[in-house]
């Protein structure tokens, strides 16, 4: 049965209940992956993330009166650091990720160079998502014993152009 497609909006401190079960739920196979229970998102209070949601670029995925999905982010002098995305668990691999997504970097695109976000190492749907939407490796680093973080960048389609000659990455 297909899906109707969610509502996109921005996210405010307001919605802060709702997205942290959401994202209590959705980063539970993430915790499972690395057998770490104690990821950084799987911690976070609610009044942290009401600040975050205060302070950061938000935007949410709405179906009825259920947020379904969530993006958040930054822009640091010519970048935008694009931060957790996340999905509801039986809403994943519809396409609402890729919608947040899309909207979120389209929101921000024409100010910034390029675009970062990491993920872990064995995360590997999350790495396909973000190759398809262009991202390429930038560095890996170790978080834990079990965990080594996978960071991503990819140029901003607002952003200036490459220098003719240049060498593409990778």
């Amino acid at each position: 049965m297909p899906l109707d497609d969610p509502t996109l909006g921005p996210a405010d401190a307001a919605d802060a209940g709702e997205i942290l079960v959401l994202q209590r739920a959705a980063y539970v196979t993430e915790a499972q992956i690395y057998s770490e229970p104690y990821l950084p998102p799987l911690v976070q209070t609610l009044e942290d993330l009401r600040r975050e949601l205060a302070t950061t670029l938000s935007l949410k995925a709405t179906m009825g009166h259920r947020i379904v999905g969530a993006i958040r982010g930054r822009v640091e002098g010519d970048t935008c650091h694009v931060g957790r995305l996340i999905v509801a668990p039986d809403l994943q691999n519809h396409g609402i990720g890729s919608s947040l997504l899309t909207a979120f970097e389209a929101q921000v695109a024409d100010r910034v160079d390029r675009f970062e976000l990491f993920t872990g190492s064995l995360s590997l749907a999350n790495i396909r998502l973000y190759e398809r939407f262009g991202y390429q490796e930038l560095r890996r680093e170790r978080m834990s014993s079990r965990i080594e973080l996978l960071f991503m960048d990819k140029p901003s389609p607002g952003g200036p152009t490459p220098e003719p000659g240049s060498a593409p990455r990778g």
